[in-house]
This record gives structure tokens, C-alpha cells and sequence, in this order.
């Protein structure tokens, strides 16, 4: 490293605000146009978004050299490019994704007789239906039918791409229904989740962070034209550094409104886009059209800690040290290296999002136990429903 690229490490901005970021530079760079040369593998680009043909994806996953350069073009989109890419039929068949879809029906139709789940990240309650966790629902409602549609080569590559190998996987089922709205335009998980406070508490290397740690899917379960509200994508927009927090500012959503481009989807399509894309659901407006999707949320294997650490046992044990320590230990310092200061992962039929983007942590739980002068019986009765609320 030179003289001058140490002397620009050391004056780089440790932390971001709500207020950081240059608009025409975001303007700039969401300005691009894709080069056809970066993507020869792709059957297209529309929109700025390029194209990808799914029978195509499933003979270059059996060919090691073709496998590793289709993967290598799809890292360089999904990072550096246009931040989007559509695997077209990446399920050929629709017989698959039929029974799938019978399945997600009668899990919908079970969990409104039982009043399961509520809540959601970004839409208003009643303006689609969702299942939390379909992926291990889909599984133990019908084995086959899960491993003949988690079998295409197109969303394993997907994922291998961006997250390297032991990638987790996670699915959720959104079914958009008429008349539904369109979300405000967004990033996602981790930091996307996060109130903008919270967000600008975390150095700004955690901000290019955060979008390397998992990608966003979708497997359309049904044609999906414009009018039924496919996702609305703003192209390169990944790109812009300070996004997680300025996106929330009116000059971006009202950029967005007016620049972002949608892709009719059609049975069986594919997309996959880096979760720092500002995207958001668009708004259904038929009358008589259900649209119907499995979300992916693929993490990367090394969002885990080394050891497993029983963080409930831990805060049981110094709540009644915390309280009647007064002044001779911070507090603060110490429910950080103990209680569990993040919402996730979590059962999210039972502990849903209601009222904001992420449950409550135990570590927020155990802070307002404490000012409040709670006495154990309390406390620990809040920790055994917490415990209830975050098993399988």
C-alpha cells in the first residue's frame, strides 16, 4: 500500500448519517447503461437488467468450467453491474411448481383457521398473505415436491455465486392480493430491516458489509404482467454507498418513482438481486388476480458465531447481579456481551413484526426489565414466552 491510499484509509468516514450522501453522484451512477460485453451468457437485457435463459443455467451447472464462468458473470452483475438478473424458466416444469403452489394454498388457508402469523416487513396487514418459514413448511408438507423444486441448477447457482459455498436457506411465501399496494422503495436485510437511528450506530464498513451477507430471490408461481405488481427495481442503485440510509430521503423515493424499471415475470421466472438494490413490491391493481411468489432470502454461511453460547441461561443468571449493582458495573457494557441484542433468526409465526421491522431482542427486553425495576418472576416469565416465541 502506497503513502496515499494509507493517508485515504485513515480519513475515511467511520460512521454515516442520516443526512450522508451526494445525490448526483447516486444520480450518476444509477444513470448507467448496461454493456452487452459484460453479459455474454445472457439470452438479453431489458431494462437494464440482463436476461437469462433456465435450460441454459442447467447445462452450464453440469459443465465445471462453464458452471464457473456463468457463476462468475453473475457475481459481477450482482455486485458491480446492473445488481439484477432473471433466470427465465428457471422451473421448466409447471407441473412442480403447481403442486407447490396447492401446498403454499392449504398452508395459507390452516394458518387463517389458526389465526397463526401476522405482520409483515414492509405491507399493510390484509394486503397480501404470507407464510413464514415455507421453506421447512413446503418440506415436511411434501418431501418430493420440495426436492424436485429446490433441484434447479439456476437458484443454486444463484446463490453459490454471490455467498460462495454452505450458503443457508430461507424462503418465505407473499401472495400479493387485488388491490394490494405498492411498497415504499427499500433495501433489505441486514441493515434494511433497521429503524435509521439504528442504522447510522454501525461503523460504515458494516454498511458495504451488510449486502455481501445474503441475496434476495423470487420464484413466481403464476404469470405476473404489470398490472399484477411485479417488483420495481432501480438498477446499479446497489452501487451507492450511503443508500441504506439516504434511501429513506423524498429525493430518492421521488427518483425512484420516476426512474425505476418492472419485469413482467411468467410462471416458473426466476430473479435474484443484491439486497442493496432499492426495490419494492409493485401495486396489484387487477380485481380478480392473486399473485403469488416464494420469496428467497439466501444468508451466507459465516453469519454465525464460533460457538454456541446459551445467551437465555447467561441473563437469567446477572439480571439479579445487574439490578443490585448500582453504580459499580455499566450496565450497558454488560447486557452487550451477554443478552442477545439481535432479532433473528426467530420463529415468525410467533413472533412477528407487528408495529415495525424486526421483533423485540432479549437484550431491549432485559434493558427495560432493569429501568423498570422488574422482579424476577416477571422478567423470567418474559424470557420463557421469548424462548417459546423463538423455537421451531
Amino acid at each position: 500500500m502506497n503513502m496515499q491510499n494509507a493517508a485515504a484509509k485513515r480519513v475515511a468516514p467511520v460512521w454515516i448519517d442520516a443526512d450522508s450522501g451526494d445525490f448526483e453522484s447516486f444520480r450518476a451512477q444509477v444513470s448507467q447503461t448496461k454493456d452487452p460485453a459484460d453479459v455474454p451468457q445472457a439470452a438479453e437485457i431489458l431494462c437494464n437488467v440482463p436476461i437469462y435463459d433456465g435450460a441454459m443455467a442447467e447445462r452450464a451447472a453440469a459443465d465445471p468450467a462453464r458452471r464457473r464462468a456463468l457463476m462468475e458473470e453473475w457475481c459481477n452483475v450482482l455486485g458491480n453491474g446492473a445488481g439484477i438478473i432473471v433466470i427465465r424458466q428457471a422451473l421448466t416444469d409447471h407441473g412442480i411448481i403447481d403442486r407447490a403452489s396447492a401446498v403454499f394454498e392449504e398452508i395459507i388457508t390452516l394458518e387463517k383457521q389458526a389465526a397463526v402469523g401476522g405482520g409483515d416487513h414492509f405491507a399493510k396487514p390484509g394486503a397480501n398473505d404470507r407464510i413464514w418459514n415455507s421453506l421447512e413448511k413446503h418440506c415436511l408438507a411434501d418431501p418430493a415436491n420440495f426436492a424436485a423444486y429446490y433441484s434447479a441448477s439456476g437458484v443454486a447457482l444463484a446463490a453459490e455465486a454471490w455467498l460462495g459455498p454452505a450458503y443457508q436457506m430461507t424462503a418465505q411465501v407473499n401472495r400479493v392480493n387485488p388491490g394490494g399496494a405498492a411498497q415504499q422503495a427499500h433495501r433489505d436485510y441486514h441493515l434494511g430491516f433497521m429503524a435509521a437511528e439504528r442504522m447510522a450506530q454501525y461503523p460504515a464498513h458494516i454498511h458495504s458489509v451488510s449486502p455481501a451477507l445474503t441475496l434476495q430471490g423470487a420464484i413466481a408461481h403464476c404469470d405476473m404482467p404489470l398490472e399484477t405488481g411485479p417488483t420495481l427495481f432501480l438498477p446499479f442503485s446497489q452501487l451507492f454507498f450511503e443508500g441504506y440510509l439516504a434511501f429513506t430521503r423524498p429525493e430518492y423515493q421521488e427518483y425512484f418513482a420516476e426512474h425505476h424499471v418492472q419485469l413482467p415475470l411468467e410462471k416458473g421466472d426466476a430473479v435474484f438481486f443484491n439486497p442493496a438494490v432499492m426495490h419494492g413490491a409493485g401495486a396489484n391493481v387487477t380485481e380478480d388476480r392473486f399473485r403469488l411468489a416464494t420469496l428467497l432470502q439466501v444468508s451466507s454461511a459465516f453469519g454465525r458465531a464460533m460457538e454456541t453460547v446459551d445467551r437465555d441461561r447467561m441473563v437469567r443468571a446477572l439480571y439479579p447481579a445487574l439490578r443490585d449493582a448500582g453504580d459499580l458495573v455499566n450496565v450497558e457494557n454488560v447486557i452487550a456481551a451477554s443478552a442477545e441484542g439481535y432479532p433473528f433468526p426467530t420463529n415468525l409465526d410467533r413472533n412477528p413484526p407487528v408495529g415495525g421491522l424486526a421483533p423485540k431482542t432479549q437484550a431491549e427486553m432485559m434493558r427495560s426489565a432493569l429501568a423498570e425495576g422488574m422482579d424476577e418472576v416477571q422478567f423470567f416469565a418474559e424470557l420463557d414466552a421469548l424462548q417459546w416465541k423463538n423455537a421451531t
